[in-house]
């Protein structure tokens, strides 16, 4: 048996640089010491290295519902339609136009 670490190198495609940059500052807070996530302009890669295979396991599986829970966030608030902006933003809007306008 080897005394080597086990490595796993996990890359997401997220379709633009902005979508993978948001993915990454979701799941980096998450991240342990064993754990380096880079965005590569449209990926995200994720290198996790630990001393067993088990842990290895135990940490590719919680990136991995980390990742999935990211990237639903992400498609929900692109599902949402213009008309559905959140009001405090539009009443924000609304004052910086009229301190504009006065």
């Amino acid at each position: 048996m080897t005394d080597e670490p086990r490595t796993a190198t996990l890359r997401t495609d997220h379709g633009t640089p902005t979508r993978a940059e948001w993915v990454a500052a979701a799941v980096t807070p998450d991240n342990t010491d064993s754990m380096a996530t880079t965005v590569e302009g449209t990926a995200v890669r994720t290198e996790i290295t630990r001393e067993t295979t088990g842990g290895l396991q135990t940490t590719v599986d919680d990136y991995v519902v980390n990742l999935g829970v990211a990237q639903a966030v992400i498609e929900a608030v692109d599902d949402r339609s213009p008309g559905e902006a959140d009001s405090s933003t539009a009443a924000n809007q609304q004052a910086d136009d009229t301190l504009h306008h006065e």
